[in-house]
């Protein structure tokens, strides 16, 4: 089969290649998906840069990249229903501690690990549930339902912020986003009542007008340490702050003070280790919502697999809109 590997860490252009590997059998418990595109995220630029914190050298000797994917399964190992042969999924942590990731023609892993992709939903937009779609699903609905709450989605024009603010208005909340300036009508066309401009000096003031004064139920964020101090003026008493990152500040001071008068909650989200009570909650969202037609995916940036490298250059450039997808 043909695959993209990457033995040592590097710029994309450098390390990454295409070669002819064994298609991998499925074991016991295993399906082999037949892959018809490799989700590119963050995450997989980040791995294969050497830019993960306290890792300084590959954890494998061969990396095949992406844990995120759709496809078709082929066959299955023991113990897995023949009748899933042929059934359409997309795939999550397909490349999360293990080195047989999605970027190839096949990949064999386990069966609950590959979820039946619903007929409507296309394989473009199956290579996107796993980090983007779970992520944000579990960071708005995490604390359960958000019915008539109100929703702060930092970074609504990401990838996971663009979905969690069209989740939190299927779920009935009260959304307030912030982002770039040049996304803002984007994100309020995704449903966002209101949108500002992340760089405001009066941001913290918008938001409070915009919740009458209330503050905010629950934050879904993404840059936590950039935005511990503004969370802590706009937030209600007894919210919950989602935190999914803080690239910008991976050691932030806490303004413990006025998160303490408000008893704040912050719930750090980590979506390959998330528990599977949890995932499986997650994922009967995201297909509620799809069902629901209440998730709109953008027009995705499509490489080629001998492309790849300019996949991953696309992600770490950042400013797209859409995700990015290796076509096999």
């Amino acid at each position: 089969m043909k695959a993209v590997t990457w033995r040592a860490f590097g710029p994309a252009q450098d390390v990454l290649s295409v070669e002819d590997l064994p298609t991998p059998q499925p074991q016991a418990g295993e399906v082999l998906v037949k892959i018809a595109f490799s989700g590119v995220n963050p995450s997989d630029a980040k791995a294969r840069s050497g830019a993960r914190p306290g890792v300084t050298k590959p954890p494998f000797e061969m990396i095949v990249p992406h844990s995120d994917g759709a496809g078709v399964i082929e066959a299955v190992g023991e113990s897995v229903d023949p009748a899933r042969i042929g059934e359409r999924v997309w795939i999550w942590n397909g490349q999360w501690q293990r080195p047989l990731g999605t970027c190839a023609d096949y990949v064999a892993l386990p069966a609950a690990q590959a979820v039946t992709l619903p007929n409507d939903v296309s394989f473009e937009e199956g290579a996107v549930m796993g980090i983007p779609g779970l992520t944000a699903a579990h960071t708005v609905f995490g604390g359960d339902d958000v019915t008539g709450q109100t929703v702060l989605v930092s970074g609504g024009g990401g990838a996971v912020g663009y979905l969690a603010v069209q989740l939190a208005v299927w779920g009935g909340a009260h959304v307030i986003a912030t982002c770039g300036a040049r996304d803002v009508e984007r994100v309020k066309a995704a449903g966002a009542r209101h949108v500002f401009d992340y760089a405001s000096p009066t941001l913290s003031s918008d938001i409070l007008t915009a919740t009458g004064g209330t503050g905010v139920n629950r934050a879904v964020e993404v840059e936590l340490g950039a935005n511990l101090a503004l969370l802590a003026e706009v937030m209600a008493p007894l919210g919950t702050i989602a935190a999914y990152g803080s690239a910008k500040d991976m050691s932030p001071e806490l303004p413990f003070g006025p998160m303490l008068f408000k008893a704040l909650k912050i719930d750090i989200s980590l979506i390959y280790i998330l528990p599977k009570v949890a995932r499986d909650a997650a994922i009967a969202r995201l297909h509620a919502a799809l069902a629901d037609g209440a998730l709109s995916m953008e027009p995705p940036n499509v490489f080629g697999f001998e492309e790849t490298a300019a996949a991953h250059e696309c992600v770490e450039a950042g400013g797209r809109k859409g995700a990015v997808l290796v076509a096999f």
